[in-house]
């Protein structure tokens, strides 16, 4: 039987890797309390979304978020900055995923208040655990803030939607 007092966790993940992502994305898929995930590209692409910009207008407003930090167009630590500044995200968490190890990039990332940083591993196992670590750390130990009921709804307004537990809207 379903436990109807759970609550529905929407990500966005901020990665131009398409093999990172859909990986990320099938270890998410596993749990079912997720209300969606989904994709952004790009730097660009992403703070659109997260701002309700353009054809994202009606966009949700993400519980987390797992940023990567080298991205097209605006990479991450330009995403997190802009993030981590605006009054109506600041509050979102921040995971930084990224095969960077360089201990300028950890800095600069909790310098600019990132929630957690993580090195991308190379080894297939060692990726998955590290996700599923994610996944019980955030959604299962963390109370995350609440949502804000006048951030939009969550109509897929052309970012890549991965995956929906929810009724869709028409």
């Amino acid at each position: 039987m379903k436990n109807l007092n759970v609550k529905l966790i929407d990500i966005l993940i901020v990665e131009d890797n398409s093999g990172d992502a859909r990986l990320i994305k099938e270890v998410l898929n596993d749990n079912k309390i997720f209300g969606s995930l989904h994709l952004a590209k790009d730097g660009v692409e992403a703070m659109d979304f997260l701002r309700n910009q353009g054809q994202y207008k009606n966009a949700f407003k993400p519980d987390l978020i797992i940023l990567d930090l080298n991205l097209p167009r605006k990479d991450g630590r330009e995403v997190l900055a802009e993030i981590k500044t605006d009054e109506a995200l600041k509050h979102i968490p921040v995971v930084i995923m990224t095969i960077s190890q360089a201990e300028e990039d950890i800095l600069k990332s909790y310098n600019l208040h990132a929630n957690c940083y993580i090195t991308k591993p190379i080894d297939l196992n060692q990726f998955i655990k590290i996700v599923k670590s994610i996944e019980d750390f955030w959604f299962t130990i963390v109370k995350l803030p609440p949502k804000n009921e006048g951030s939009g709804n969550l109509k897929n307004n052309g970012i890549d939607q991965i995956s929906s537990t929810k009724p869709s809207v028409s």
